[in-house]
């Protein structure tokens, strides 16, 4: 099976470390939606072990943890896999105009998908664009409008949706809106109150699409770099260098107190650290996986960053509405009642069935060749 599974079989001619990468974002946003984080937050709320696992949710407010990370690698990875496909339909004739419609309806369905996981989770119909596939469906159309342009270009442009963000906070202080990195009282919340009368209780807004834009901006870069005719040290090299150079921009004008690294607002700050990290990811991944040829247990990645897409809505409604407590039926609850298994450890073996059958589901539509596409 292992001989049969490996990456470069599995990926059938794709980048593997791009959908290794992406398998892990998925894995880990499962986890989260399987409650395991917080299951085994729930054993040891005390240090050391309550300090990493604090690193699986997100930081309030002014800070970032690894679990900040995961939406911009999301992202990131959209905007490589936008520009690898569509690089292979220019070789097969198809034009940049011919594509465009394909993006403006896969936005719109991510838009779609967005909202209605809203709706899931109130468990009624309400119209608010928080989510990821919301804010994904608009940054996707403004990386593809400018695919075509230079590195310098694209590079200057999505730096430009940065700034204009610092004037949007700092600039336009409406009354009551007039702390520009206050939860609650910024021009994010402003604007989600012409848009959808009402604030996010936790800080989210929804212009975050216009500095994360540069997130998918800067992964369509990369998966040009990563398929150019360059070195694989040249890729890496390059890779490195430019994270390192966005955790300093990042990190410095955090400590020089110019703009806090905010994830919940994606001041510019955190989108040049978020970016750093997840690019020095990615080099680390291509490196092992497409260079070194480590890839013997890819495919256990590969068969989930396959059908990301499928399993993020999957988990993000019939898991979480449903599978979760089904699946606790008969794993964490019956160890509790039959073998006295305290509730904080059975929880935790129920989610990990729950991930387990959730990676199963993926695996199984792989064999079969099914992979679901907006």
């Amino acid at each position: 099976m292992e001989k049969i599974l490996t990456a470069d079989h599995l990926a059938k001619g794709r980048l593997v470390s791009l959908d290794v990468m992406r398998g892990m974002i998925m894995i880990l946003l499962c986890a989260e939606s399987c409650r395991l984080y917080e299951a085994i937050q729930h054993i040891d709320p005390a240090q050391p072990m309550g300090g990493l696992i604090n690193q699986f949710f997100h930081h309030p407010w002014h800070g970032l943890r690894f679990w900040d990370l995961v939406q911009p690698a999301f992202m990131f990875m959209a905007g490589s896999a936008m520009y690898i496909s569509y690089s292979r339909k220019l070789e097969k004739g198809q034009s940049w105009r011919d594509n465009l419609q394909h993006i403006l309806i896969r936005s719109l369905k991510l838009f779609i998908c967005g909202v209605a996981l809203h709706c899931f989770y109130a468990d009624k119909p309400v119209w608010e664009l928080w989510n990821v596939l919301t804010q994904l469906s608009f940054t996707m159309i403004i990386a593809y409008l400018i695919i075509n342009r230079s590195y310098t270009w694209q590079l200057v442009f999505s730096i430009g949706l940065l700034i204009l963000t610092e004037v949007l906070y700092r600039g336009l202080l409406m009354p009551g809106f007039d702390q520009p990195f206050t939860e609650g009282k910024n021009f994010g919340a402003y604007m989600d109150t012409l848009l959808m009368g009402k604030i996010n209780s936790d800080g989210w807004v929804t212009i975050n699409c216009i500095p994360t834009a540069a997130h998918t901006i800067w992964g369509v870069l990369a998966g040009k770099l990563l398929i150019s005719n360059q070195t694989t040290g040249y890729k890496i090299k390059a890779l490195v260098i430019v994270g390192i150079l966005g955790l300093v921009i990042g990190f410095g004008l955090d400590l020089s107190g110019i703009t806090p690294i905010i994830k919940r607002i994606s001041t510019s700050s955190f989108v040049f650290a978020s970016v750093g990290w997840v690019l020095l990811i990615l080099a680390a991944v291509y490196w092992l996986v497409d260079v070194k040829r480590n890839d013997k247990y890819a495919w256990i990645f590969t068969v989930v960053g396959m059908n990301a897409i499928f399993i993020y809505l999957f988990f993000e409604t019939v898991g979480m509405q449903w599978l979760n407590d089904k699946v606790a039926i008969f794993t964490g609850d019956m160890l509790h009642l039959f073998l006295n298994v305290p509730l904080s450890v059975a929880a935790v073996v129920s989610a990990i069935a729950v991930l387990v059958a959730e990676w199963g589901l993926c695996y199984w539509l792989y064999k079969r060749n099914i992979f679901f596409k907006l």
